[in-house]
């Protein structure tokens, strides 16, 4: 396929990504990476020429070594942030996001062999939303507690708390 759609533009950079929701016995998926203090979904940038749904199977493949079939749209998201990693380390950020349910078969047995921008080795954890975790997006704590059948929303803007 093409590249990544991370697009530079005078100020900043702008990411379309997407994110898998994989929840199993009331817990989700989610990657982390050594030198971080936050978890993220499983998921990553679409490449220029791939829809959504194309880019989530492959990101979900690379991630954790198994091809999911994609449930649902659950939440578009639009963040606004400050890069920490890679190239875009102390740029401002604005991401156009698409979190979809995945369908998680009963044998799902995730293998992580992927890294992060930057070279650092992911490593995937499933999360209870009762701890209370450090998460991107944040509002899966919340939401990911009681999934919904409907389409959420999302605007965060994070430049002020830096």
């Amino acid at each position: 396929m093409g590249r990544d759609l991370c697009i530079d533009v005078e100020g900043g950079v702008v990411n379309i990504r997407v994110g898998a929701i994989i929840l199993r016995d009331g817990k989700f998926l989610m990657v982390g990476t050594p030198g971080t203090d936050y978890l993220y979904s499983v998921g990553g940038r679409i490449q220029f020429g791939e829809t959504a749904r194309q880019a989530l199977v492959r990101e979900v493949r690379e991630e954790t070594g198994r091809e999911l079939e994609i449930d649902r749209l659950g939440f578009i998201t639009e963040d606004f942030f400050i890069g920490d990693l890679g190239r875009t380390r102390g740029k401002l950020i604005y991401e156009l996001g698409y979190y979809f349910y995945m369908k998680t078969p009963p044998d799902f047995e995730p293998v992580c062999d992927s890294f992060a921008e930057g070279g650092s080795r992911e490593s995937l954890v499933w999360v209870d939303p009762a701890e209370g975790r450090k998460l991107y997006p944040a509002f899966f704590n919340d939401e990911l507690r009681h999934p919904s059948d409907v389409v959420k929303h999302y605007v965060t803007d994070q430049r002020t708390e830096q």
